[in-house]
């Protein structure tokens, strides 16, 4: 049961609330945590907020700087903020607490359609190491100009972070995201639109996987279990639709959240990417290739292939990030071959990518 206790006077009443904090109350909030408590913290006038996120009403914001306090603890949480949140997209900056010093001690990262793709937004260039304190407040601000932003962690002068944004740049919300199971507090929140200023922007570039297969057709959803029964693969197959071509990101991978929705409360969670090898002569080929979060392989309607990748399948530290990890080798004929990758997501980037290092005698199309 959502346990909500809400005490109005804080920041209302209170003359040492500067101007532009945003007082937390329902009056300025839209709650959806497990709970919301009112209260004061560690010398602030705070919020406990477990699970969920506190919404930012009647605000519309493209760019600006947000800021925040948050008292961390020494476990799994993932707090942090959203801001351009139009329906299932936002981008984001998050921290990780429970990995204070380590290079993913936070991350940068979009949500799309739902999903938040950190097993293709990844390294350096979306996180960096840091080392949180936990019997003190951490300052965060997202300063935020057009496709840019930056980070910069308990007052630093100097961004820990900046990158570029995922989405265009559109008007659309904020929300700050609190802890887990047994809550964080957040407090002094600011919203400045006029504070657009970025300071020394040098994103940290990825170099990409040279060779990768450009893009992939990606059809519509359907139950993963469907391919439990191999005699039932052509009647599967004879069902699907084409949903559209995607093109790899970040030079590693297609993101299938772009053309498909997981959380839209339907049935499925799997969907097909395929691409057409056409072969010169009778030949077999090494395939390299990975995918978040599962994947079967069917080359000319037979499976060849099933595996896993996703977050914590290998070791408790796995992360599941997508690259080249797993290869087989295709029979191919002479001829049109067709490849498909079913791949089957749960959380965390559905993602497919491939290559030929050798293309000789073949050619790919869709």
């Amino acid at each position: 049961m959502k346990k909500i206790i809400i005490i109005f006077l804080i920041g209302v009443t209170n003359t040492s609330f500067s101007q532009n904090i945003i007082p937390l109350d329902t009056l300025n909030w839209r709650i959806t945590t497990k709970s919301f408590v009112a209260e004061k913290y560690k010398g602030k006038n705070s919020v406990y907020v477990q699970g969920g996120s506190i919404i930012l009403k009647d605000v519309e914001f493209i760019n600006g700087t947000i800021e925040f306090d948050v008292f961390l603890k020494e476990e799994q949480a993932f707090p942090g903020v959203e801001f351009r949140v139009v329906g299932e997209n936002a981008e984001q900056f998050f921290l990780r607490p429970h990995l204070s010093g380590k290079a993913d001690a936070n991350q940068a990262a979009p949500k799309v359609n739902g999903i938040t793709p950190f097993q293709l937004n990844f390294g350096p260039k979306y996180s960096f190491p840091y080392t949180y304190k936990y019997n003190d407040w951490t300052h965060v601000k997202v300063v935020v100009n057009n496709d840019k932003a930056q980070v910069f962690l308990d007052y630093s002068d100097k961004p820990n972070l900046s990158w570029h944004l995922t989405h265009l740049p559109v008007k659309g919300g904020i929300a700050i995201r609190g802890g887990r199971r047994t809550g964080i507090h957040l407090a002094d929140v600011k919203v400045n639109k006029e504070a657009t200023t970025l300071i020394d922007f040098k994103p940290i570039e990825r170099k990409p996987i040279e060779g990768l297969i450009p893009q992939w057709k990606i059809s519509d959803m359907f139950e993963e279990n469907q391919l439990n029964n191999p005699e039932n693969l052509n009647e599967v197959l004879k069902n699907r639709t084409w949903q559209g071509v995607l093109k790899i990101e970040e030079g590693t991978a297609a993101n299938i959240s772009r053309i498909q929705v997981l959380y839209n409360g339907e049935p499925g969670n799997t969907v097909f990417a395929k691409v057409v090898i056409n072969s010169d002569k009778d030949q077999l080929k090494l395939f390299e290739f990975g995918y978040s979060d599962r994947a079967v392989a069917i080359l000319n309607g037979k499976p060849i292939y099933r595996g896993t990748n996703k977050w914590r399948s290998r070791d408790y530290r796995y992360l599941g990030t997508v690259g080249l990890f797993d290869a087989i080798y295709l029979n191919l004929k002479k001829g049109k071959n067709e490849l498909l990758m079913a791949v089957s997501e749960d959380f965390g980037g559905w993602l497919i990518t491939g290559r030929f290092k050798n293309k000789d005698g073949i050619n790919i199309d869709y």
